[in-house]
């Protein structure tokens, strides 16, 4: 029987041998889609690990002069948004994941663009195992209800189950380098 470790570990191989391989995004479909009469604040996420780099679309974003936000891990497991501005400096987690100061103002967004290791057709997310965006979405919704999600990957990275369990938090849209599915 397939368990999610064994996903896990099958998609990141995938994803490191096809990531060079993949063309640019284009993040014009969710510009037009979410951005052109809104002013959204939105979370993001700084690529690493052979993730979608969503640099491109948060560049766009900050011109627009929109709030920017990236995770950061607190001391008790949990996960917040800190404000972030383009060019600030990052810090490295325990994870090795570039995130903005501590000290930065917390914030909820209105959007997230939400990593993922594999996903299906559904909208369920395969993450890395620690729970941090299924717990932190999930506490969220329940203060703002009119969160938007949308996990960022590969269109490689689909699968016909990724074995969501209740506790997981099912995405508003996946958006992949061939477009958008919700």
């Amino acid at each position: 029987m397939v368990d999610k470790n064994y996903l896990r570990k099958k998609f990141i191989n995938i994803r490191k041998k096809n990531y060079l391989y993949v063309k640019e995004f284009s993040f014009e479909q969710i510009i037009k889609k979410f951005f052109l009469k809104r002013k959204l604040k939105v979370g993001g996420y700084y690529p690493s690990n052979y993730e979608v780099n969503l640099l491109s679309l948060l560049k766009k974003i900050s011109k627009k002069k929109l709030e920017i936000s990236l995770p950061v891990i607190e001391k008790n497991n949990n996960m917040s948004f800190k404000i972030w501005k383009f060019k600030d400096p990052l810090n490295v987690n325990k994870y090795g994941i570039l995130e903005p100061n501590r000290l930065n103002k917390k914030t909820i967004p209105d959007i997230f663009f939400v990593p993922l290791v594999a996903y299906d057709k559904d909208c369920n997310r395969l993450g890395y195992g620690k729970g941090y965006y299924d717990k932190y979405l999930s506490r969220i919704k329940k203060i703002k209800k009119n969160i938007l999600t949308i996990g960022i990957a590969y269109s490689f990275q689909e699968h016909k189950d990724v074995l969501s369990k209740t506790y997981d938090f099912k995405l508003d849209y996946i958006y992949t380098e061939k477009g958008l599915l919700n």
